[in-house]
């Protein structure tokens, strides 16, 4: 059976998202550690690294994933911005490690119109100053981009760009595939045959050991729109027959399918974890 969860709500206490998980009959779960709209965090205290950690273990899901804040912007040409984002990766890793995550996921950033060469040199200067001083075993996923204007790691071919360049620190690296992103920027997921194809390309491109996570996410977008707005499951334009064939796909199905779907009056978390079992459980 696939392993399937959400993004959950850290609101009251960090451990309180695994309750959440657990009510939500998650086998796996995404949180932020941190409020995602601030740059000031605070710090996690002893007792509830150690609540987490145990209610960890006690309820069995795995992996437990971390996604970075929105703010840092790991490509920005800004001194203050840029010097920002690389503490802010820094404490993400450290509070990771203290909380036993397994993934930390992260979005590539936008070069401001400065050029992807000069974003690309800013990633990886990023990821080299965190990683090498990073005393912990967490991997750092990075997530493809919908392709929206001056964004970093929208194509296969910009992710694994990064990856070679930072062939020192290839057991920390992995790749998050969000759906709703890949279809938005121009990867089509919308029946078997477009799956096979696309993931094909992907294993030649980036190699499918990198890929750790899926990002189960519908698009209100069509293909190739470069819009990033997420749909229910099976109600936007990928639809039911795309994310059928995602999970029966022989390369992907054992991995972990973390949806980061709305919650309105259509349908709810539940609602779509449900909808995504009932998927792989269809011939």
């Amino acid at each position: 059976m696939v392993r399937v969860g959400v993004h959950v709500s850290i609101g009251g206490s960090i451990s309180g998202a695994i309750d959440r998980a657990s009510e939500l009959d998650c086998d796996t779960f995404q949180i932020f550690t941190r409020n995602p709209r601030q740059w000031k965090v605070r710090a996690i205290h002893r007792e509830e690294a150690l609540s987490f950690i145990e209610k960890s273990k006690r309820t069995g899901m795995n992996p437990v994933i971390a996604h970075m804040p929105y703010l840092p912007n790991l490509a920005s040409p800004h001194r203050i911005v840029y010097k920002r984002s690389v503490n802010a990766l820094k404490s993400e890793l450290e509070r990771c490690g203290q909380l036993k995550i397994s993934y930390l996921v992260t979005h590539l950033g936008s070069h401001v119109g400065k050029g992807h060469d000069q974003g690309l040199r800013n990633i990886l200067k990023a990821m080299d100053a965190v990683l090498s001083k990073a005393d912990n075993r967490v991997i750092l996923l990075f997530e493809n981009e919908a392709g929206s204007r001056n964004s970093m790691g929208s194509s296969f071919e910009e992710i694994q760009e990064m990856i070679n360049g930072l062939e020192a620190y290839s057991d920390r690296i992995g790749v998050c595939l969000d759906t709703c992103h890949a279809f938005a920027a121009g990867y089509d997921l919308r029946d078997e045959f477009a799956v096979e194809a696309t993931i094909n390309e992907l294993d030649r491109i980036i190699g499918i050991r990198k890929i750790r996570i899926i990002h189960a996410n519908d698009s209100k977008g069509d293909l190739n729109s470069k819009v990033d707005r997420h749909e229910h499951i099976g109600l936007g334009k990928i639809g039911e027959e795309g994310f059928k064939a995602l999970l029966h796909h022989k390369k992907l199905m054992d991995l972990p399918f973390v949806m980061e779907t709305p919650v309105n009056e259509l349908r709810d978390d539940y609602g779509n974890i449900k909808k995504l079992r009932e998927l792989a459980t269809q011939v």
